[in-house]
């Protein structure tokens, strides 16, 4: 029987902006941050990183992140607007992870930090010294990290049990 597999793309908002009387909430990105979201998503489709359903927090800087991410891609991406990610624990992002339908083989989820990264750390087991050092000690704005794992389903993903397949930071995308 042939092994399935999903891959996840966890990707922190692009940099926000703090603009005066505005809630966390509804912060939007800044000029860079702007740029720095249309340039992860050439990155993704030039290198074919192509997600088949996304799961985005309802934040205002996450959804324009994700809305600019999408505008490179070469097909349209269902999203689901989930509130359970804004701001939220390791935890409840994987929960929401888990219930994504099994037909779904790759999902990317468009989040916060310290959430995100503390996520990407709980689920990879295995890595490239090199992209793993660098998520290790950083997960900046506009950061992308791709995770394999060998499940059938979302339910399946478990503590270390994915694979770094990258990491792409938007300096990286500079260099």
């Amino acid at each position: 029987m042939p092994v399935s597999f999903r891959r996840l793309f966890l990707l922190r908002h692009a940099e926000a902006g703090r603009p005066p009387g505005t809630g966390d909430h509804e912060r939007p990105l800044s000029e860079q941050g702007r740029d720095d979201a249309a340039s992860m998503g050439v990155y993704m489709a030039q290198a074919g990183l192509l997600p088949q359903m996304a799961l985005v927090s309802t934040a205002t800087r996450t959804r324009s992140t994700w809305e600019l991410v999408q505008k490179a891609l070469p097909q349209l991406v269902p999203a689901l607007f989930e509130g359970r990610i804004y701001e939220s624990t390791p935890e409840a992002i994987l929960a929401a992870i888990r219930t994504t339908a099994a037909e779904h083989e790759s999902l990317i989820v468009v989040g916060h930090n310290p959430g995100m990264h503390r996520l990407a750390l709980h689920l990879i087991g295995r890595a490239d010294r090199n992209a793993f050092a660098r998520l290790h000690s950083d997960y900046p704005p506009g950061s992308l990290a791709v995770i394999d794992f060998e499940v059938d389903a979302w339910t399946g993903i478990t503590e270390h049990g994915g694979t770094l397949e990258r990491f792409a930071t938007p300096a990286s995308q500079s260099d």
